[in-house]
């Protein structure tokens, strides 16, 4: 892509008019959902962390996330953004970097959520917003534009409350973040006090009970973003799941009577 691509992605973002952002895990299904219409791409480190064979939260280097961002961002003509855990690292500096490098491999932004990996303790509010503000200022230096996505992890980890969530993301907002995220704050009320508690855009997690809300729903809080972190990813291997049971245990293969023609996704890989 020839364009601002950090630009493009920021342009997506309207609250009240949420588009979404699709988690992709590999080539293939980057380019699967790009083609059916997908504004923008994510990756998703627990759905990359499953390709290769290991847990979500903390099992992914650096390099390998790297790399894998590059061969999304090779594979679509639509802007790319990283998800990119806590920055790999758990000091301000390491944050800043993991950004330069995020952008250097052509992604269109990366979000750096406050969680200790591969422990779920949170970082001090203090620490968590300097860790923002370092990664923000190394953004503002870039040639491009490039969108900074600061998460608050711990009502969803079970670590502190929506309060302090929003104390964190109105921190995080003062400390030059583009774009603000807590998944899953509880309920829709939850989501409706995190839209009002910043001037800045919110993603949302259409996942577990929120998956069960409309795309309506959410413009109607004012959520600007709506991203679907490994759910996709975690659907399709509950389809793996229930298939090979009814293979396995009973000898159905009906489900498999009901996939894409090949030619039909071969269309989306050479498109």
């Amino acid at each position: 892509m020839t364009r601002d691509i950090g630009a493009a992605l920021r342009a997506l973002h309207v609250k009240g008019d949420p588009f979404i952002l699709a988690n992709a895990w590999d080539i293939g299904s980057a380019k699967l959902l790009a083609g059916l219409g997908a504004q923008a791409i994510a990756t998703s480190s627990a759905a990359h962390a499953f390709t290769l064979g290991r847990p979500d939260m903390g099992h992914v280097t650096r390099d390998e996330a790297l790399a894998h961002a590059q061969d999304l961002v090779a594979a679509v003509n639509v802007p790319v953004s990283g998800d990119f855990e806590n920055g790999f690292g758990h000091d301000p500096d390491t944050c800043a970097e993991t950004l330069r490098l995020a952008a250097g491999a052509g992604l269109a932004g990366i979000s750096i959520e406050d969680t200790m990996l591969p422990e779920p303790t949170p970082y001090s509010r203090d620490l968590a917003v300097e860790r923002i503000r370092a990664a923000a200022a190394a953004a503002r230096a870039l040639p491009g534009d490039f969108v900074l996505v600061a998460r608050a992890d711990g009502v969803m980890n079970g670590q502190y409350d929506l309060d302090e969530a929003i104390a964190r993301i109105q921190g995080y907002e003062a400390a030059g973040a583009d774009c603000i995220y807590v998944p899953m704050p509880g309920d829709m009320g939850g989501q409706a006090q995190v839209c009002a508690a910043t001037t800045l855009p919110v993603n949302a997690l259409a996942a577990g009970p929120f998956a069960e809300v409309s795309r309506a729903e959410f413009a109607g809080v004012g959520v600007a973003r709506i991203s679907l972190g490994s759910a996709l990813a975690r659907a399709t291997h509950r389809l793996i799941q229930d298939t090979a049971h009814a293979m396995f245990d009973r000898g159905d293969f009906s489900a498999l009577a009901h996939t894409m023609p090949g030619s039909e996704m071969d269309g989306f890989l050479m498109g």
